[in-house]
């Protein structure tokens, strides 16, 4: 018997076979041996994002404002851990690996439902909260992972649409160990446009509170207003309203002004804008140089970065499209100074039907001036409405137009930046033809051809063989 197994072993076929096993058995080895070693990493190193549209992925914004949290934070989640999406289990435990500040508890609801009322909370829902500031917060598992309701009228069916996991929980932490929410007033009575949906996420993130005023009617502007909104007007403020926005102004106040389409002469708002040092340019801008695919109306302007507006944008690209013009003039007071943050090109044109003139155009300005107290009149200027109109920012959805706009509304405010993050896309990027370029065609159809022939060759030689 020994003998017979000697022989067994000393076949060429053995010791392939022997050979075989060998590897395999230390291949094997080497996966348990890497997998523990894996499972011992932190949870913001061990998991690599290959999903599509990178979900997962931690903005260097989000990453700043957890790594200087230095207050504690708890996310209770009120969910079955078991049937909770897996997207959202894996984006809450690499968000709070992020830092040592944040505690996470699970709690099932079907087995402690008295948590929910204790919480205020419902199911399905992460409470975020700070027991230095006594503030909270929720998040539902509905405002993380987005369903286009309008897809059922289409389709029959809710498709996903957004994955909203970093905007709403960067706010939140933010809310939660901030000092107090800010008000936005803007106004009406003027034919003024209204913010999208997009628009007023973005506010919501940065903990703003949205509230219409009519000054014809009120005939002043409520104590509590920290940024005064025109967006849009298509008529002229009233010489009442005029004055009533100098006064704000002049006590320190806030305005941000998008000018619109005015269907007649508006005086009484250029006066305001050429007070602080900016008078507008008869006739809408084109740009020779910077514009999209020879459409001279629709500009790329120059941005300058000295500002601070430019913080967080991966591109500095931002589109307006029929936009007014500005030069920056001097202003009523010396106090005042009008810096310019947005221009054309030297070949942009200021076109109306009677002329064209040629040179360098404001699109975007900002007007400062030191009042009593310490505080600092901020008067904001952006000469088309189309800066975040969704029309645009839809339809470019490379634009970094919502991402200027942001900044520009938090540099009102000094204890304040921006943390507005806009929401991952959900839909599915398909790779067509059409589309198709050089590597793709090479994975797509190269690497399969070359194992086919490969294949093909050897078993050809093995059956001559």
């Amino acid at each position: 018997m020994p003998d017979r197994i000697k022989k067994l072993f000393q076949s060429a076929a053995s010791r392939n076979g022997s050979l075989s096993v060998g590897v395999i058995v230390l291949v094997t080895a080497i996966v348990i041996v890497v997998n523990l070693i894996a499972g011992q990493l932190p949870e913001k190193v061990k998991n690599i994002d290959i999903s599509d549209n990178r979900i997962y992925e931690i903005s260097d914004k989000s990453r700043n404002i957890l790594k200087k949290l230095d207050k504690p934070v708890t996310f209770k989640v009120f969910a079955e851990k078991d049937k909770t999406d897996e997207r959202i289990k894996t984006f809450i435990r690499k968000y709070t690996a992020l830092s040592d500040q944040i505690k996470v508890e699970w709690i099932d609801p079907v087995l402690h439902p008295s948590e929910l009322s204790a919480n205020n909370a419902t199911a399905d829902t992460v409470l975020i909260s700070c027991k230095d500031t006594k503030k909270s917060t929720t998040v539902a598992f509905s405002d993380i992972i987005v369903s286009d309701e309008s897809s059922y009228y289409m389709t029959g069916n809710v498709s996903e649409s957004k994955f909203d996991g970093e905007g709403r929980f960067t706010s939140a932490v933010s809310y939660v160990t901030g000092d107090e929410v800010k008000k936005v007033y803007y106004t009406t009575g003027h034919g003024e446009s209204t913010f999208s949906s997009s628009v007023s996420d973005l506010l919501d993130k940065n903990n703003m509170e949205e509230e219409e005023l009519n000054l014809i009617m009120k005939n002043e502007i409520p104590d509590d207003c920290n940024l005064l909104f025109l967006y849009g007007p298509v008529s002229d403020i009233t010489a009442e309203e005029k004055e009533i926005i100098s006064s704000y102004l002049a006590s320190g106040g806030k305005v941000f002004l998008l000018l619109g389409d005015a269907q007649d002469g508006t005086p009484n708002l250029d006066a305001l804008m050429k007070e602080y040092g900016m008078e507008r340019t008869d006739g809408y801008i084109a740009d020779m140089q910077r514009s999209y695919q020879g459409n001279y109306y629709y500009i790329f302007p120059e941005l300058s970065s000295s500002a601070g507006l430019t913080d967080g944008m991966a591109s500095d690209m931002v589109m307006l499209v029929n936009a007014h013009g500005m030069s920056v003039t001097d202003p009523a007071r010396d106090t005042i100074t009008a810096t310019p943050f947005m221009t054309t090109s030297a070949d942009g044109y200021a076109v109306t039907e009677d002329s064209q003139k040629q040179g360098t155009y404001t699109l975007g300005a900002v007007s400062t001036e030191s009042v009593s107290d310490g505080e600092e009149a901020r008067f904001t200027v952006i000469t088309a409405d189309t800066l975040i109109d969704p029309q645009v920012t839809e339809a470019f959805s490379t634009l970094e137009n919502l991402t200027l706009f942001t900044n520009a509304v938090s540099a009102n405010f000094e204890d304040m930046e921006n943390v507005a993050i806009e929401p991952k896309s959900l839909e599915v990027t398909y790779n067509t033809m059409r589309h198709a370029g050089v590597i793709s065609m090479i994975v797509i159809f190269g690497i399969p051809a070359v194992i086919l022939i490969y294949g093909f060759l050897r078993w050809m030689k093995r059956r001559k063989a």
